[in-house]
């Protein structure tokens, strides 16, 4: 596991943590700016983290009809906290 703060700091280092799930590894793209290879990783998988992150990138895409199904599949609400505060969000859910 990572923390948050290592999370960041290796994204400022842009070195990939080793070991990564694809879930924080769409997560750490998405923070170095790489939203395609974020979504090329996240995009086949069918569990609901998955699914949780996919909606997070529709939205900062602004997609939000596609986000709200990512929602759905993944059983959360839509959000309207900032994109930067559902990153750190999941970072810290999906991390631990």
């Amino acid at each position: 596991m990572i923390d948050a703060i290592d999370f960041k700091q290796s994204i400022m280092n842009r070195q990939l943590p080793e070991g990564l799930a694809l879930h924080l590894q769409a997560l750490w793209y998405d923070g170095t700016g790489d939203w395609k290879t974020a979504h090329d990783l996240i995009d086949q998988l069918t569990d609901k983290a998955a699914a949780h992150v996919h909606a997070y990138l529709h939205r900062k895409e602004g997609d939000l009809w596609n986000a709200d199904y990512w929602y759905n599949r993944a059983g959360q609400p839509s959000t309207q906290v900032s994109l930067e505060e559902e990153w750190e969000n999941l970072v810290v859910l999906y991390s631990q």
